[in-house]
């Protein structure tokens, strides 16, 4: 929402991957890396690609372990690590999920995932934290959707995020009261 205390999370759109009592965690999925490719990201961590890879950006994930990745994919691969959190879509955050998205047969997937998003860092809050802020209207939720998570159009994707919920951001206002 507009007015978030925290300029980095102003426009961010997340996707909540784990929620329990204790805590939440979640991957943004529109604040690219402007510098950061996956493939020179791959080669900086020494994992050679054997397939032709897009010149695809790294997102900044949330401020959390910012140096951490995680890999946002297609549910077609599973590592033994994967955990699933939505329908059709896992999150990875191991060395063979690189290498599979690199080409390579690891743990007897011969596949990259059809679609995948990597990531540095996350968003985390502890108990009760997200549920506070999202009473206090700082955030606003919606169902995602495959194109919401690993669609290109980073810039448009807190707007379309709106969208499904009908809401138009021209609208919407850090502050609440009457007119």
């Amino acid at each position: 929402m507009p007015g978030i205390s925290d300029p980095r999370f102003e426009r961010a759109l997340i996707l909540i991957c784990a929620h329990d009592r204790e805590h939440a965690m979640g991957i943004a999925v529109n604040d690219p890396l402007e510098d950061l490719t996956v493939p020179s990201l791959l080669e900086k961590l020494g994992i050679r690609s054997t397939i032709s890879l897009p010149p695809d950006l790294v997102l900044a994930g949330g401020p959390v372990e910012g140096e951490r990745g995680f890999v946002l994919h297609s549910t077609d691969y599973l590592g033994e690590h994967s955990l699933a959190v939505g329908d059709g879509v896992a999150l990875s955050a191991t060395r063979e999920v690189l290498e599979a998205m690199a080409g390579h047969n690891t743990a007897g997937h011969n596949t990259a995932p059809a679609r995948s998003l990597l990531a540095l860092g996350y968003a985390g809050w502890g108990a009760g934290q997200l549920e506070n802020e999202i009473k206090q209207n700082v955030w606003l939720s919606c169902d995602a959707d495959a194109d919401l998570i690993f669609g290109r159009d980073y810039g448009r994707k807190w707007t379309r995020a709106l969208a499904k919920l009908g809401v138009d951001p021209k609208r919407l206002s850090a502050v609440a009261g009457r007119a």
